[in-house]
C-alpha cells in the first residue's frame, strides 16, 4: 500500500487548513490520508474538570468530523483516522515514520499568527523523518511552485519534491539560488575587492549545472531560474507572496535549538506566506 498523508489536526482554524491542503495533496498523488490527533492519554488532567474519557470523546468527535470534510472535499479519498495517546510532538514524529508527508497547521502565537510558528510544528519541521509541509490559512492557492537551491551538491531530495509537485499541479516552478559574495581577507586591514560580473555569472552557471537534469527528466513542467545576490531567507520569504508553496531543503545540526531545522528554513516556515515544504537532507 502506499505511504499515506499524514495530517495533524485540533481545533484551531490553522489545522482545518491544514486538513484540507492534506486532502488535496493526497488525491493529487492518489494516496490515502490519515488524520491524527494527539491527546497524552489518562495522565492528562482536564482544566475545567471534566473526565478523561470525555477528552478523548472530545478527540474522537474532531476525527470524525476531518474525516467527513475530507471525504466531501474528495469523495473518493481513502481516508483513516487515530487518536494517538501521546504528546502531539512525539505523536507526530512517530507517524510521520511511515508517511510520505507530514502535513501541519501553522499556529501563531502572541496575537501574531502570520508571524510565529507554534512549538509543535517547529519540532514536526525540525525533526520528522519525511518531508512536512506548513500549512497557513489563506484564501486559495495562487502562483507556482518555488524551490531554494542551495548548488552544494544535496539539492536532490529538495528538487525531486518541488519538480513533482509542479508536475502534479501543472504549475510553473522557480528556482531560486542566493549567494554573497565570499569573506576573503586582503590583509592589512583593507577591503576585498571583488570581480562582481564573474562572481555573479558563476553562480548563474552553478544553478544553470544543477537544474540541467531535472528539465530534461520533467519537460513537462516550466521552469525559471533566478540566481539572486541576497540573504536566502529574505528572498524566499519574499518570493513565497506570489507562489502556492516553497519548497526549502533541512540542513541544520542535530544538536542545534531546533534539530536539523537550520537558520534559513526556520526563518521560511515562520514567515512565508504561502505553505513550505520542508525536506530533510542527508547528513
Amino acid at each position: 500500500m502506499s505511504q499515506p498523508v499524514v495530517v495533524g489536526i485540533d481545533a484551531s482554524d490553522p489545522a482545518g487548513s491544514a486538513l484540507d491542503w492534506a486532502s488535496d495533496e493526497a488525491q493529487l498523488r492518489g494516496v490515502p490520508l490519515h488524520v491524527v490527533h494527539a491527546w497524552p492519554g489518562e495522565a492528562a488532567v482536564a482544566p475545567d474538570g471534566r473526565e478523561p474519557t470525555a477528552i478523548r470523546e472530545i478527540g474522537e468527535d474532531l476525527l470524525d468530523g476531518a474525516r467527513r470534510r475530507a471525504l466531501l472535499r474528495h469523495p473518493g479519498l481513502s481516508v483513516t483516522a487515530a487518536l494517538l495517546d501521546d504528546d502531539p510532538r512525539a505523536a507526530l514524529t512517530d507517524a510521520a515514520g511511515s508517511a510520505a508527508l507530514l502535513v501541519v497547521g501553522a499556529r501563531g502565537t502572541g496575537g501574531f499568527p502570520r508571524l510565529l510558528l507554534g512549538s509543535t510544528g517547529l519540532h514536526a519541521a525540525a525533526t520528522a523523518p519525511c518531508p512536512v509541509v506548513v500549512v497557513r490559512p489563506s484564501e486559495g492557492a495562487s502562483g507556482g511552485i518555488a524551490v531554494g537551491v542551495v548548488g552544494d551538491g544535496h539539492d536532490d531530495a529538495v528538487l525531486e519534491l518541488a519538480f513533482e509537485a509542479a508536475r502534479r499541479r501543472r504549475a510553473p516552478l522557480l528556482a531560486v539560488h542566493s549567494w554573497t559574495y565570499p569573506l576573503i581577507s586582503t590583509g592589512g586591514g583593507r577591503p576585498p575587492v571583488y570581480e562582481k560580473g564573474h562572481i555573479a555569472a558563476e553562480h548563474e552557471r552553478l544553478l544553470s549545472e544543477v537544474l540541467s537534469g531535472w528539465r530534461e527528466s520533467h519537460p513537462e513542467v516550466s521552469v525559471s531560474a533566478v540566481s539572486v545576490r541576497s540573504g536566502a531567507a529574505k528572498e524566499l520569504v519574499s518570493r513565497s507572496k506570489a507562489q502556492q508553496l516553497l519548497v526549502v531543503g533541512r540542513r541544520g545540526e542535530p544538536k542545534g535549538p531546533f534539530g536539523r531545522l537550520g537558520s534559513t528554513s526556520q526563518t521560511v516556515v515562520q514567515h512565508a506566506e504561502c505553505p513550505v515544504a520542508v525536506v530533510p537532507l542527508p547528513a
